[in-house]
């Protein structure tokens, strides 16, 4: 779905703003969708309604990405999250510096 089309569906729900009491307007929208202007919480239920999901979805973290290449990546990241505890403490020290170290090079761009 493009976001013209998201737009166009959240608008023919016709939300209106508790505080204004009004519709928002597509230019409202499309800075909810772009991150430039702060989303209302009462906007969710609609967004959720064209997206056919439900509200609490927006809160989980385990969401899966659009692109395969970050399917995979999101999907090895839980993993390593859920192996840390494993990971002795002078591990998770080891890790960290090794970690800084990679971090250094990418701000450098070697890596």
């Amino acid at each position: 779905m493009s976001k013209k089309e998201f737009v166009d569906r959240v608008l023919a729900l016709e939300p209106r703003l508790k505080v204004t009491g009004e519709i928002p307007s597509n230019q409202t929208i499309y800075r909810y969708l772009n991150g430039s202007r702060e989303l209302k919480v009462e906007i969710l239920p609609y967004f959720a309604e064209v997206l056919n999901v439900k509200e609490q979805e927006f809160f989980e973290f385990d969401i899966e990405y659009a692109s395969e290449n970050n399917q995979k990546q999101s999907k090895e990241m839980r993993e390593i999250l859920d192996l840390l505890q494993y990971l002795p403490t002078k591990g998770i020290k080891d890790l960290k510096d090794k970690l800084f170290e990679y971090k250094k090079l990418y701000e450098k761009g070697i890596l």
